[in-house]
């Protein structure tokens, strides 16, 4: 005979909710569907038996974890044939509920965007182990491999991605940083905006093949200026921009033709602008954000 179904509280939900949210964002760089996901993960445990499983929060984070491995199959094809470089979806933290987001580190866009040089189950380890704070046993049990093997994908996870672990995090730096190089461009002061990039910097201007945008990444702090200077100079007279919380750091959000353009988003390190992403995308700018400038 069956036994009972597991059952999900209204006070467990509210719990690990943001926790699967999270956990999807991080793995897949994009919200799109995670909210889909996360509401399938609720509704697939109300069809497991109770007594196998022992830790709800542990079979609920695998559950969602499996969710994203698949999409990350099924959309490889897709993002291989993606038009210019992809950015991470942008989150503009005051558009969510305040539980959505657990932990500011490992949500920058360049923490994001830096993911996608991971396996998939590179990210997911790196994900519960960050992120969540699994132990290296129950990891393995989330992702059914062995201990050890665990130890050492995320090893290579953290090795793939030091570049990042250096980013300036301090927001209100940060922002001066963010204020100065739109103060640069403003009054065409290219050798203040070149004193603010590095030398290597690299902008990567995401249109998705919606919009106009560079199919490349540009590289180096002349051409990035250039760049940049071709952007104002096109600008409509109606351009505006804010200064905001975009994925827990400033950014700056553009408006033009009376619509959202544009979300620009920085990568820091030691008060020194290393990346810049731009993304214009119109299906990856924020939904609720889109409308006509007041």
């Amino acid at each position: 005979m069956a036994g009972e179904f597991m059952n999900i509280s209204q006070d467990e939900f509210i719990e690990w909710r943001p926790l699967l949210f999270s956990i999807g964002y991080r793995i897949l760089g994009s919200v799109t569907y995670i909210e889909d996901f996360v509401h399938e993960t609720f509704l697939k445990m109300y069809d497991v038996e109770d007594q196998l499983v022992h830790n709800k929060k542990a079979y609920l984070c695998k559950m969602m974890t499996n969710r994203c491995l698949d999409y990350l199959k099924s959309a490889q094809h897709t993002k291989e044939q993606y038009m210019g470089p992809w950015n991470p979806e942008p989150i503009l933290i005051e558009k969510l509920p305040a539980d959505i987001v657990l932990e500011k580190e490992g949500l920058s866009i360049a923490y994001l965007r830096m993911m996608e040089n991971l396996t998939p189950n590179e990210r997911v380890v790196l994900v519960l182990r960050d992120v969540v704070g699994f132990s290296y046993s129950e990891i393995a049990d989330i992702v059914d491999l062995k201990e050890n093997n665990c130890r050492k994908i995320y090893s290579r996870a953290k090795y793939k991605i030091k570049e990042v672990e250096n980013e300036s995090l301090d927001y209100r730096q940060n922002q001066q940083i963010v204020d100065q190089f739109i103060g640069a461009i403003q009054h065409q002061n290219i050798n203040q905006l070149l004193h603010l990039l590095s030398e290597d910097v690299t902008l990567y201007s995401d249109g998705g093949g919606e919009v106009r945008a560079a199919l490349r990444p540009i590289i180096f702090n002349q051409n990035v200026a250039a760049f940049l200077k071709g952007i104002l100079k096109n600008a409509t007279d109606d351009f505006y921009y804010e200064i905001k919380s975009v994925n827990g750091q400033p950014g700056i959000i553009s408006y033009m033709d009376q619509r959202l353009h544009s979300v620009v988003s920085f990568f820091i390190i030691d008060d020194i602008i290393q990346g810049i992403y731009i993304t214009m995308n119109p299906k990856k700018l924020p939904n609720d954000s889109v409308q006509e400038k007041k």
